[in-house]
């Protein structure tokens, strides 16, 4: 009786142990947090199994985490408003950042989505991220920036990075920066589209001059030579009747429009 009440004991135990211990996932670090709402400094690393019968455990993705900024209407290099601007940034927490970052930064810097997960620093980089597009998208013109997306991208992480090391956050690493759309205002679109259709009318009424010029070039030429050819027609149709004359040609070809007259004489 003595060893089933052990085994009843040790399962007990055992499942109290199970139930009031926490690992933390891959991605994640963690931190713990005392009964008197205190949080220790040393950063839980993933794999660890972390009482927590008493006290609590936080938990933050560290890990290509990712923040979507869209909807932004910078100020381009022509003065125009962009409709819409569009990034995502990628980001990464070093591991032994995490608790400094929690603990002696603003929480307004951090984000809790609907689950409950931190994001540290998520929406620091969210500002940050939007300073960089609106400082961008000054040097280029609105109907230019498809056509330098990645050098845009690029200009916008160097500037992030930077904002970054100045505020000694070297903790975050930006990984990636990724430009989705870029779309200009609709009064820029609608001047490039009546700029391409005067362009191409221009293109066409050039082609409609020259083709009246070396009409006009022709009939000129024509105009000039008018007494030559007149001459060259009187002496062919000479030679023509010269030639019946003389018995020399039998069959003659008459043109449709040939007005001249050849007097034939029967022998």
């Amino acid at each position: 009786m003595k060893k089933l009440y052990l085994a009843i004991a040790v399962a007990i135990a055992l499942g109290t142990l199970t139930t009031g211990c926490t690992i933390v996932d891959t991605g994640e670090v963690g931190l713990r947090v005392n009964f008197d709402k205190t949080i220790e400094a040393d950063e839980r690393v993933a794999g660890s199994f972390n009482q927590t019968m008493v006290g609590s455990l936080l938990t933050f993705p560290v890990k290509d985490v990712s923040v979507d900024v869209q909807n932004l209407t910078p100020l381009a290099a022509d003065n125009s408003t962009m409709k819409e601007f569009d990034i995502s940034v990628i980001y990464n927490i070093t591991p032994s950042s995490v608790s400094d970052l929690y603990i002696n930064k603003s929480r307004s810097f951090h984000m809790v989505d609907k689950t409950g997960d931190i994001y540290l620093m998520h929406a620091y980089i969210y500002q940050t991220a939007r300073n960089a597009v609106y400082k961008t998208a000054r040097k280029y013109e609105a109907l230019n920036m498809n056509d330098n997306r990645a050098q845009i991208e690029q200009e916008i992480q160097e500037i992030m990075v930077s904002t970054l090391n100045d505020e000694k956050l070297n903790g975050i690493v930006i990984s990636q920066v990724r430009v989705g759309s870029m779309v200009p205002s609709d009064a820029v679109k609608a001047s490039a589209d009546n700029l391409v259709r005067a362009k191409n009318e221009e293109k066409t009424k050039e082609v409609e001059v020259q083709i009246a010029k070396k009409e006009a070039e022709r009939i000129a030429a024509l105009n000039a030579n008018a007494g030559a050819i007149s001459y060259m027609q009187a002496q062919a149709q000479m030679k023509i009747a010269e030639g019946i004359a003389e018995g020399k040609v039998q069959t003659v070809v008459i043109p449709y429009d040939f007005k001249g007259m050849v007097n034939i004489n029967s022998k």
